[in-house]
């Protein structure tokens, strides 16, 4: 292989990881569905209440059918920490000393040694956190009394946009007067904040770097 083919099986192969670790684009933006329900119903005999509306007379409005809306407290706080040793050390040694062989001496003096030895260590940190507000949609009412919601917030800034969407599963009983709950009381929680745009753009590190820091790199 001579120098010249050398030169573009090298080039080739950073052009193409280079564009394997371009940063995953934000899809585009989208109308979440909006759930079915219908008007309801009137009470008969011209009454106020229906089996449809809240669970008493004096209950709180809070949301509990499709179309319905409440409010997801984004109290998220994360840190994990994780640390590794390892220290190996091994030696040993050979002596040989004189000896004879007939009747002559022969004088070895001679020893042999070898040391080994391996330390290693690593140290982790990662903490996060996400504080705010974001109002939802009731998609889905399971059998079990379970509400599905989704939601998302599309921030367009004069230097980029910010996304946030929240979705899962929550308890009727566990929303307060307000109609609002925590994002800690949301199951199978699915949190995303994310960004595009020029800020979002400076904070990634160029193709021919996250070359150098992927498994790609042999060094």
């Amino acid at each position: 292989m001579n120098v010249r083919t050398l030169f573009c099986v090298i080039t080739a192969t950073l052009l193409l990881s280079g564009c394997s670790m371009l940063p995953r684009q934000q899809p585009a933006d989208e109308e979440p569905a909006v759930p079915e329900f219908t008007a309801l119903p009137r009470g008969s005999s011209g009454g106020v209440f229906t089996t449809v509306r809240p669970w008493a007379l004096v209950a709180d409005v809070r949301a509990f059918r499709p179309g319905d809306v409440l409010t997801v407290v984004l109290l998220e706080t994360t840190q994990a920490r994780k640390s590794a040793d390892t220290n190996i050390n091994k030696s040993s040694s050979v002596d040989i000393p004189n000896f004879t062989i007939g009747n002559s001496s022969i004088d070895a003096n001679t020893s042999i040694s070898a040391d080994r030895g391996f330390k290693g260590g690593a140290i982790s940190t990662q903490q996060n956190a996400l504080q705010g507000a974001l109002t939802v949609i009731v998609q889905e009412v399971l059998p079990n009394g379970l509400l599905r919601v989704h939601g998302q917030k599309n921030l367009n800034l004069n230097q980029g946009e910010e996304f946030l969407r929240v979705s899962g599963f929550v308890r009727p009983e566990d929303i307060d007067a307000e109609n609002r709950i925590s994002s800690q009381r949301v199951a199978n929680a699915r949190i995303a904040y994310t960004g595009r745009g020029s800020l979002a753009d400076s904070n990634q590190a160029g193709w021919l770097t996250r070359f150098f820091n992927s498994p790609w790199m042999p060094f």
